[in-house]
């Protein structure tokens, strides 16, 4: 009897205790829009955006990632938590508290950029997956489209999410990839508290890009959105301004997710930024046009298995954010026009919301078949990003702030703080982006 106890015993003992396994299972379900909002915000642009910066600039662009992290981690939280109070998307709430010409041109011109960043995007990976596969770039990018296109169509929303979840296992690579490197780290940590600031055209074009890339509208939409998605989908949930015993538990949710996807974002960002300053930049390669062309300059410095996780981390991260892309102009346009918009519904019962999805991911795959040039596409986006930015986040700001919206829970001081400082930069930032134009 005691004999055969005592390999259940040791077992036992091995085991994790129950309330560890019910904590870590608590905080990973607290993960969710904000994790997948995060991991989105590293698209193939933005991936070329960090490995320009790094071959660039080496270890000089560092403080960017840190000063934006409390900004994104603001203002995603505050469109995270207008959707979940209010029970509606951001769309839907400017349709009712602000002029028609305004939504209209926001939703618009987000739908033109989106597009245009999914044209960047998709040609990326398609480049990425001929590298690493052999044959021809295009074909891979119109299977990417495709089936990015059809995932969102054919699976239903709790489905996708945890494809999704999966997704943002494949920017590891990147973490794994620097991880691979000796970096200098005193070196790194100066250049992070004591950045050699400089003051002309390509220093701040590139810090442009980079504030522009972290803090994009299209986050914006999407958050809020995947707020209202989950609301929809547990019948116990309410929008917290009819429901306010449950609003202590839901915002420090959206406050650990936002908080934990943000960082995860900026962390890998980081990692491509100091992986191409230790590799490229470190070697005389100060010019990347685009993710791919990082990931071949890699190769031969960085050996064969830093381009492949960095080639990996490209199709994987791609993946990720085309679906992002066209699901947020969805959900504006839907909203904006009242459509009925969830990826919980079926085709047949929604068939204008996801005829924009459809239209936006094959149309910005069709461009992969033109003329057009995927770096002058990048950077159009940008421009286009940076001028819908500051208008989105100053009706984002109101919205948050008005009872009629939020009722007794409009967002505190601090997130009010947080949130207008966030505006600010961003309005300077595209002050600068004009300004270098010229």
């Amino acid at each position: 009897m005691d004999t055969a106890e005592v390999p259940t015993q040791a077992a036992d003992a091995s085991a994790p205790p129950p309330a560890a396994k019910a904590a870590a299972k608590g905080w990973l379900s607290k993960l969710g829009p904000g994790l997948i909002t995060g991991a989105a915000d590293d698209d193939p642009s933005g991936i070329a955006t960090y490995s320009q910066a790094g071959a660039q600039f080496g270890y000089g662009m560092v403080w960017t990632l840190i000063l934006t992290y409390p900004l994104m981690v603001g203002i995603q939280a505050i469109s995270a938590q207008i959707g979940r109070v209010s029970g509606h998307g951001l769309a839907t709430n400017i349709r009712r508290h602000f002029p028609a010409w305004l939504l209209y041109a926001l939703v618009g011109l987000l739908l033109l950029a989106n597009t245009i960043n999914i044209a960047a995007d998709v040609a990326a990976m398609g480049q990425a997956a001929s590298m690493v596969l052999g044959g021809g770039a295009q074909w891979y990018a119109a299977g990417a489209g495709v089936l990015s296109a059809v995932l969102q169509v054919m699976l239903p929303y709790r489905s996708y999410v945890r494809v999704l979840k999966w997704l943002t296992l494949a920017l590891l690579a990147y973490v794994v990839t620097a991880l691979t490197l000796k970096l200098p780290w005193l070196q790194i940590l100066h250049a992070a508290v004591l950045p050699p600031l400089t003051w002309n055209k390509d220093y701040i074009t590139t810090v442009v890009a980079i504030f522009g890339t972290t803090i994009s509208p299209y986050l914006f939409f999407w958050q809020a959105s995947q707020e209202v998605e989950d609301l929809r989908a547990d019948p116990d949930a309410h929008p917290l301004k009819r429901a306010s015993e449950q609003a202590k538990d839901q915002l420090m949710r959206i406050k650990i997710d936002t908080v934990t996807g943000m960082g995860f974002s900026n962390l890998v960002a980081m990692c491509i930024m100091l992986t191409t300053a230790a590799t490229l930049g470190a070697h005389g390669i100060t010019h990347i046009s685009s993710s791919a062309q990082a990931a071949e300059a890699l190769r031969p410095i960085a050996g064969d298995f830093a381009f492949a996780l960095f080639s990996m981390g490209i199709i994987g991260t791609g993946l990720l954010a085309v679906p992002v892309l066209a699901g947020s102009a969805a959900y504006a346009i839907a909203g904006a026009m009242r459509w009925k918009n969830s990826l919980e519904l079926q085709l047949s019962g929604a068939r204008k919301f996801y005829g924009i999805i459809i239209g936006a991911t094959l149309v910005g795959t069709a461009l992969c078949f033109t003329n057009v040039d995927p770096i002058q596409a990048l950077f159009w986006s940008a421009v286009l990003n940076g001028v819908i930015a500051v208008p989105v986040m100053v009706v984002v700001m109101l919205l948050a702030s008005r009872k009629s919206v939020m009722g007794a829970l409009v967002i505190s001081r601090r997130l009010r703080v947080l949130g207008w400082l966030c505006t600010g930069v961003m309005a300077v930032a595209v002050v600068a982006m004009f300004s270098t134009l010229g």
